[in-house]
């Protein structure tokens, strides 16, 4: 992937400054308001009852746009602004963050003390896992269009939002290329082939995506190759285990390395051309700011934890310096487990914050955490990284659309301001969906799985002593991988994903996804990047509406 050049402001702003700048939609205006207010109210629905009844998440961007784009065709003068794709954008913006929210944050966070007998503590849990995902989306916004999180890496999901926005903008055979995509895509979710696989491999890091492809070949075949199941005994949260210390690593060198920042300084020279042909391929933040950016994120998450501590009474069950100790481990694991997420999405699309929530869990057990306070660590802590994930899909996906704008810079920066204010209204409708539903729903049983997963684990304690032996043996391997792939391709990381994913037959769409592309782009040339990027976008776009439509059959 490319090396840019630096923009020369390093971080997006707060406030508009130029007349383009106000020529972006704002959330705020009074039809588009309650659009997205009805948008994530449905969006969060769809999340809590897929999360509750089937154990999955879907991700709603692009029914959001679907959505937005038909409004807009509605005969009526102030519904036709809802045509502009930057509203569309908002749109599915604001059910997303509310789907994710519902979902993998707020219900399954709060179920964690539910399960575990603790009814009294849901409530505390509510309050700590929504201040944990307001400070997670935070943190990805101003930090997205950095070196770390550049806005050009792969972010599948937002390619397919913002390539299914412009199709129904523009027409023409990249519609039709979508479409037909998009219908093979919706068709697989009869058949329960999972072709949203084989999508986001013709959009991302062909590495990165090789290794999440040989990590799922491995798991689905283990059992006959090596007569054991790779997926058992902690295998792959050792290796991400591994791959997570040196990305965390990488992330750091990336940032205070002196050897790194010449070598990205020489790079930077040579690509000055291509940012002045295009201004959208430079950074927009700067190694300081994406600095005090995760340093202000790591203190927010220690305030967030510390209002959890006071509010779930560890004050009382622990000495002080435990409770310090609680809060600025809670605080750590919040921030490593959204960065290792938000790498993995960023090049897969699939994020594994189940296996590093259960990561910290069993760290915490090792450490001699007692079961209360791990069960709301637990809770916090799954809080983050799916935000985190879900803002950088819909980032990435205004970054597509308004990569043409001139001036772009302003333009750019406004629209993610109002993104991130789009995201704030899902999450704000998916906060009161949450409180007013989560009695119904776990007094009927219907309790998110991953829940149940970690309550049973904190109970039960390391009932298997050889688990963390077990993980440190196995990091060895991710580690080695990760520090082969380097922090562009993550490979450590996608080999543990893949490794946690057992999903039949997808590895060999990941692979043969992937040689198609190799084969046709020596083919077609450059063109074909284009071409695959629409036909990936239209499988994961119609996977995401299969997904979707499950609610229809609960």
């Amino acid at each position: 992937m490319a090396h840019h050049v630096s923009a020369p402001h390093p971080a997006p702003p707060p406030g508009p400054g130029t007349d383009d700048v106000r020529s972006h939609p704002r959330v705020l205006e009074p039809v588009l308001l309650v659009i997205l207010v009805v948008l994530a109210a449905v969006g969060a629905i769809i999340g809590i009852d897929l999360v509750s009844e089937l154990g999955i998440s879907a991700n709603t961007s692009v029914v959001g746009a679907l959505v937005a784009m038909l409004i807009g065709r509605i005969p009526l003068g102030f519904l036709r602004r809802m045509r502009s794709v930057h509203r569309q954008n908002l749109a599915q913006s604001a059910i997303s963050a509310a789907t994710f929210a519902s979902a993998n944050a707020l219900l399954t966070s709060v179920a964690v003390p539910y399960v575990f007998g603790r009814k009294d503590l849901v409530w505390p849990m509510l309050a700590g896992a929504f201040i944990g995902l307001i400070v997670d989306a935070w943190v990805l916004y101003r930090a997205f269009g950095s070196r770390l999180l550049p806005a050009d890496a792969a972010w599948p999901p937002g390619t397919a939002a913002a390539e299914t926005i412009k199709a129904g903008d523009r027409g023409g055979r990249r519609a039709l290329i979508l479409a037909g995509g998009t219908a093979v895509g919706l068709a697989e979710t009869l058949f329960s082939l999972p072709l949203s696989a084989a999508g986001v491999a013709f959009l991302g890091n062909v590495w990165a995506l090789m290794m999440f492809g040989i990590g799922l070949m491995l798991r689905q075949y283990g059992p006959d190759l090596f007569h054991t199941d790779l997926g058992a005994g902690y295998i792959p949260h050792g290796v991400m285990v591994g791959a997570g210390i040196v990305a965390l690593g990488q992330a750091v060198h990336l940032l205070i390395g002196r050897r790194e920042r010449k070598r990205q300084a020489a790079a930077e020279e040579t690509r000055t051309a291509a940012v002045l042909a295009d201004p959208s391929v430079a950074y927009t933040v700067d190694e300081r700011a994406l600095r005090l950016s995760l340093i202000r994120g790591y203190a927010l998450f220690t305030a967030g934890a510390a209002i959890l501590a006071v509010l779930g009474g560890l004050i009382g069950d622990m000495s002080p310096l435990g409770i310090v100790g609680w809060v600025l481990f809670a605080a750590f694991a919040a921030l490593v487990h959204e960065l290792i997420v938000g790498l993995a999405a960023m090049q897969s699309g699939w994020f594994p914050s189940f296996a590093v929530t259960l990561i910290f869990l069993i760290l915490g057990l090792a450490i001699g955490i007692p079961s209360v306070p791990l069960a709301l660590l637990v809770g916090y802590v799954s809080a983050t990284g799916p935000a985190f994930a879900d803002m950088g899909y819909d980032l990435k996906a205004g970054w597509l659309l308004r990569r043409d704008h001139r001036p772009w810079d302003p333009f750019e920066r406004e629209g993610r301001r109002q993104q991130f204010l789009a995201a704030l209204i899902g999450f704000a409708v998916a906060l009161v969906v949450v409180a007013v539903a989560w009695r119904s729903y776990f007094g009927q049983g219907l309790i998110p799985p991953v829940a149940k997963v970690y309550a049973d684990t904190i109970k039960s304690g390391l009932s298997d002593p050889d688990a963390v032996r077990t993980m440190l043996f196995w990091a060895v391997p991710g580690a080695a991988v990760q520090l082969l792939g380097g922090t562009r391709r993550q490979m450590g990381v996608m080999l543990a994903t893949g490794l946690l994913i057992l999903t039949p037959q997808a590895c060999w769409l990941v692979l043969g996804a992937l040689a198609v592309r190799v084969g046709y782009r020596k083919l077609r040339g450059p063109a074909a990047d284009e071409e695959l990027n629409l036909v990936g976008a239209g499988l994961i776009a119609g996977s995401s509406l299969g997904d979707s439509a499950q609610i229809l059959k609960t």
